[in-house]
C-alpha cells in the first residue's frame, strides 16, 4: 500500500510541474490541464475542479509577482477584473455543488475548445 501511495505522490508532483510550467508560460491556463491530470489520478470530476483551484493558487501568485516586477501589471484593468473574478468564483463554487457531474465535464470541454479556437483563429 505504501508503494502505491508513493507512486501517486510522484505522479502528483509531475502533474504539478506540468501545471506550473503551463501557468507560468502562458500567464494562466494551468487549471485547464490540472483537471484532466487530477482525474487521471483518480479524483472525481467535482473533486478535480475543486482541487485545481488550490493547486494553481501558488503558481499564479508567483507568476503575478514576476510579472509585477517586470512591469506587466496594469492595475486599471486587473483590479476591476479581480472583483469580477471574486464574484464569478463564488457563483461557480455554488454551482459546482448542484450541477450534475456530466454537465460540468461538457461545459469544461466546450470552454477549452472555445478558448483554443479563440487563440488559434480569433485572438
Amino acid at each position: 500500500m505504501e508503494k502505491k501511495k508513493s507512486k501517486i505522490l510522484m505522479r502528483a508532483v509531475a502533474c504539478g510541474g506540468l501545471v506550473g510550467l503551463a501557468n507560468s508560460l502562458f500567464g494562466g491556463g494551468g487549471g485547464m490541464i490540472t483537471v484532466p491530470l487530477l482525474k487521471g489520478l483518480g479524483l472525481t470530476e467535482k473533486e478535480a475542479h475543486a482541487t485545481a483551484i488550490l493547486v494553481i493558487l501558488p503558481v499564479s501568485l508567483l507568476s503575478f509577482f514576476i510579472y509585477l516586477v517586470r512591469g506587466y501589471f496594469v492595475a486599471e484593468v486587473a483590479i476591476p477584473s479581480a472583483l469580477g473574478v471574486l464574484v464569478g468564483g463564488l457563483l461557480g463554487a455554488k454551482l459546482l455543488q448542484g450541477l450534475p457531474t456530466r454537465w460540468i465535464a461538457v461545459v469544461f470541454a466546450f470552454l477549452q475548445a472555445l478558448a483554443g479556437a479563440w487563440l488559434a483563429f480569433g485572438g
